[in-house]
């Protein structure tokens, strides 16, 4: 009987435990620098769940002093300021559609990210898991990258890898 149970228990844990892949974006070099303090002021995020896109290839922002070193992921980086004002970085495109120019959209509202093609959303103020459509069904996050901040010179650097 213990043993029925433990393999019934087992069996539940299994099922229980899923894994999130965050590498479907194939890799790119994410190097985005805020020189001082005013650029973030101006371009970083101002507070708890905002967010902002950057798009080297399309300028966006349009105005921001992008460097020949500076690069922007696959299809772009996702830049929050989660519940607490902690900054996380994403690529912008959906894990599920894989493609540079499909990407993911932030609501205001509802505090997710949505792609406008297959609908999946994620939890873009946390850990950019998927939470609903096919990327929850298939345990797709968005891909992560590092926010490092440096007190000394620059105020804040996204840096990948």
């Amino acid at each position: 009987m213990r043993i029925i149970i433990a393999a019934v228990l087992a069996g539940i844990a299994a099922i229980s435990c899923q894994s999130v892949d965050d590498t479907r974006i194939p890799p790119a070099q994410v190097s985005i620098s805020f020189t001082t303090v005013g650029d973030w002021n101006v371009y970083g995020v101002a507070g708890a769940l905002s967010a902002r896109r950057f798009i080297k290839s399309d300028r966006v922002p349009a105005d921001f002093p992008y460097s020949d070193m500076s690069a922007t992921g696959y299809g772009g980086v996702l830049l929050v300021s989660d519940f607490d004002g902690v900054c996380k970085a994403y690529d912008l495109s959906c894990p599920v559609e894989r493609k540079r120019d499909v990407r993911i959209v932030v609501s205001s509202e509802l505090n997710v990210g949505e792609c406008p093609v297959c609908h999946s959303t994620y939890d873009v103020f946390r850990l950019g898991s998927p939470l609903s459509g096919e990327a929850a069904e298939r345990g797709y996050a968005l891909t992560r990258y590092r926010v490092s901040v440096n007190s000394t010179s620059t105020p804040y650097a996204l840096i990948s890898n």
